[in-house]
């Protein structure tokens, strides 16, 4: 699987580009225009070989056209070489005392044809959450570089990070963070070829939940080590409080799925999705047998190749 479309909704909200006319063109040029009285979620970036002053001449447009403090969601696609340079997060922290109504943000939303998601090269993120203290909406694609100093944010409520492979070390500053209003926590763990070094240990404060008080749904996608995940999940504390438990584009086996089914009470959950998977059909005809109440995704069923090997859905 790659990562092939742009979204078409972010954040409750119709997405909508906005880019100069005559790309690679200095100066502001001609922009394409919200329809008037449209609440929107805005989508900016440049071609790979455009300058980069491009994209600031972009965010001014945008905020010419509509208003800055009129720009609730944003999303940031190319942002010109995204293989070798990280995000323009300075830009945006720049811009803090305009962005007064800033509450979602996407940085990285682009598709494979522009980057593929593992090389995508991130940054560190801790000033742009100090800047920009009223942000509910989080969401990183690519993890090259991806790095969380310790911070505290009253206010975010969903983080998701899309990766062929996340970094250990971005998980373990997640955890001596604080972010006591997390209801959605995502991460696509990816595999160790391309940079997804952790383990169960990385995520244990995370499956205890003490830290994380309003977590309600909790997803670890694209994992090489889903049986790990199954296993561990069967009894952490934090599942008990759960709406919803996603282990989906991983590389769960029978394995895992016994664990999961033979630990805690799952039958609480509204949703448990462990789509693309490893699971022999028996198996996976035994979680919608015992947890009838539960919308249970068991779709995209895998075959393990001749070598063994078991795959995640979204690598480079």
């Amino acid at each position: 699987m790659t990562i092939g479309s742009n979204l078409t909704t972010f954040a409750g909200l119709p997405v909508q580009r906005f880019e100069l006319a005559g790309r690679g063109r200095r100066g502001r040029g001609q922009h394409q225009r919200p329809r008037p009285g449209e609440r929107a979620a805005y989508r900016i970036g440049i071609g790979y070989d455009d300058d980069a002053q491009e994209l600031v001449d972009t965010l001014d447009a945008l905020f010419d056209a509509v208003g800055a403090h009129n720009v609730t969601a944003l999303l940031i696609g190319s942002w010109g070489e995204p293989q070798s340079s990280g995000p323009p997060l300075q830009l945006l922290i720049d811009n803090r005392d305009r962005l007064t109504g800033l509450r979602a943000l996407f940085v990285g939303e682009m598709t494979y044809e522009e980057c593929e998601i593992s090389w995508i090269n991130q940054g560190e993120y801790a000033p742009l959450l100090g800047a920009f203290p009223a942000l509910e909406v989080l969401h990183i694609r690519g993890a090259d570089g991806l790095s969380l100093a310790p911070v505290r944010h009253r206010r975010l409520r969903e983080l998701c990070v899309e990766s062929g492979g996340l970094p250990a070390a971005f998980i373990r500053g997640f955890n001596d963070s604080s972010f006591p209003a997390l209801a959605d926590l995502e991460l696509w763990l990816g595999t160790g070829e391309y940079g997804g070094d952790a383990v169960v240990d990385d995520l244990a404060p995370i499956m205890t939940g003490s830290e994380l008080p309003a977590l309600k749904r909790l997803a670890l996608r694209n994992a090489e080590i889903a049986d790990d995940l199954a296993t561990a999940l069967a009894a952490a504390p934090v599942v008990a409080r759960l709406e919803s438990l996603d282990l989906s584009m991983g590389a769960l086996s029978d394995a895992g799925a016994e664990a999961l089914l033979l630990g805690q009470p799952l039958t609480h959950l509204r949703s448990l999705d462990l789509s693309h998977h490893f699971m022999s059909p028996e198996m996976a005809a035994r979680f919608a047998g015992e947890l009838p109440a539960v919308r249970v995704d068991v779709s995209d069923e895998q075959e393990i190749d001749e070598d063994g090997f078991r795959y995640v859905s979204v690598a480079e």
